[in-house]
């Protein structure tokens, strides 16, 4: 079997990556990143699992934005070295998909919600443009653009952003669902993500290759039967995902290794050592989670969580700052913003008492555990609250394979 060639953009650690490359119907040609130590996660996973040993050629640490350079090279940049660019490293090879989405931190709800000029200022608004600047340069036969549901209601300038990438994608030759709330605004715990996730999943055919078909009714039976195909059978639990991890307790008092502060237990499984919390947070957890666990539900609601919150702190907050994950539900969405802190990813475990790790967070995202992070605890939190669960990327990898060989160009 031929592989399809790959060039992903706004890669981050590789999540929707990884998904493509576990089927071994893909050829990972090059990947664009501006985050230097998700750079140097992706390279790590692909030189261990997927043995790429010119990963560090593959992988491009630049800024999107400067695309030309980016194209054709750059030299000595105080941020980004020097490098050949894209054209020395695909090399003439034909690009069959782009895939990747723009950060999403600018059209998402709650950025805008907490941002004085609800993001409207953030360049962050407009990399689709980079995008498509890369997507008419190399015009692959099909793309993947992946982001927020907000993205449906930014309008940073008065035009709402899903409208400029509709015209975008159609001037550059590529036919996009009509209806993407009906149909692109996908639940992802619905393909066996054991988390609250909801992500727009554009496909993009391209018309040169497509032709004058009724592209419309492509992408509605791609939608609608052959990505739905690869639905799983029941949503996965927290209990699923992080169950059988091993438990880390608080200590009896904090302890040093080296200049690092413990609270609790750490164990040796990568990812799996507990941020630091205080006397303070470890009695707050116990109490709302014993709460939950002998089912006295003293605090379930926002009110009663913000008068624990005065009670223990002497400090008021109009918002509830606490969030218990459920064994026998979904997890709620893990996002970026676990790099601050994890008062809303709460282990439900009494006996614990704390927040969850980076490993747990990479579960509850499904990254497999043979996926090492080797950023910082802050930097890995990061990276896996902006990725896409590999294992729905893997499903939506095999299913554009499946549409690309009902309509003859792939094997």
């Amino acid at each position: 079997m031929q592989k399809l060639n790959t060039l992903e953009l706004f890669v981050g650690c590789g999540g929707l990556l990884d998904g493509f490359e576990m089927t071994g119907m893909y050829n990972t040609v090059a990947s664009v990143e501006w985050q230097k130590y998700a750079c140097e996660i992706l390279v790590n996973r692909l030189k261990t699992k997927y043995n790429y040993t010119d990963a560090e050629n593959r992988v491009l640490h630049f800024d999107i934005q400067r695309t030309d350079e980016l194209v054709n090279g750059w030299e000595n940049d105080e941020n980004f070295g020097s490098n050949k660019g894209l054209k020395g490293i695909i090399k003439g090879k034909d690009i069959d998909l782009i895939i990747g989405g723009p950060p999403c931190q600018a059209y998402s709800v709650a950025g805008r919600v907490q941002d004085k000029n609800s993001m409207k200022d953030d360049y962050r608004n407009y990399l689709f443009e980079s995008y498509l600047k890369v997507v008419k340069i190399y015009n692959p036969k099909l793309i993947v653009f992946e982001n927020v549901e907000g993205m449906l209601s930014a309008a940073p300038d008065g035009e709402l952003i899903v409208d400029k990438i509709k015209k975008g994608f159609d001037e550059h030759g590529f036919d996009i669902i009509n209806d993407i709330k009906g149909h692109a605004l996908l639940d992802l715990s619905e393909f066996g993500v054991p988390q609250k996730r909801k992500r727009v999943i554009l496909v993009g055919l391209n018309r040169r290759y497509f032709g004058d078909r009724q592209n419309q009714e492509i992408l509605l039976d791609f939608y609608n039967n052959v990505l739905a195909s690869y639905k799983s059978a029941r949503v996965p639990t927290v209990r699923d995902a992080i169950g059988d991890l091993p438990k880390l307790l608080p200590s009896d008092n904090d302890y040093y290794v080296g200049k690092r502060k413990f609270s609790h237990q750490k164990s040796d499984i990568n990812g799996h050592i507990p941020r630091y919390h205080n006397r303070r947070d470890i009695e707050i957890f116990r109490i709302i989670t014993n709460d939950i666990a002998t089912g006295k539900n003293l605090y379930q609601s926002a009110e009663a969580l913000k008068r624990l919150y005065t009670e223990m702190t002497g400090k008021t907050s109009n918002i509830h700052k606490y969030y218990v994950l459920r064994w026998e539900q979904a997890s709620n969405t893990i996002p970026a913003h676990l790099k601050k802190d994890g008062l809303r990813h709460i282990h439900p475990d009494p006996e614990q008492a704390r927040s969850i790790t980076v490993r747990e967070a990479a579960r509850l995202q499904t990254f497999d555990d043979d996926f090492e992070f080797i950023g910082s605890m802050v930097q890995n939190y990061e990276v896996i609250g902006n990725a896409v669960p590999p294992q729905f990327a893997k499903k939506l990898a095999l299913a554009i394979n499946d549409l690309l060989v009902e309509n003859g160009m792939a094997q």
